[in-house]
């Protein structure tokens, strides 16, 4: 998986709105602790409480 730089210079943790680490494939913010996915070169920042609401529906 591959970040552009000037990418990754403007890509912010959902969080805390701070900058992120490429680190083995996963965008990192070293601060919190989390770690974001890159699927097929795209950057997943979704909250690490954020529920999909499909996942909810089914397990309800």
């Amino acid at each position: 998986m591959t970040i552009e730089p000037e990418l990754l210079k403007i890509l912010a943790c959902p969080v805390d709105k701070g900058p992120l680490e490429l680190v083995d494939g996963w965008l990192v913010n070293p601060r919190l602790g989390h770690r974001y996915e890159i699927r097929d070169d795209v950057p997943i920042l979704l909250r690490p409480d954020h529920v999909d609401p499909a996942v909810a529906r089914s397990s309800s």
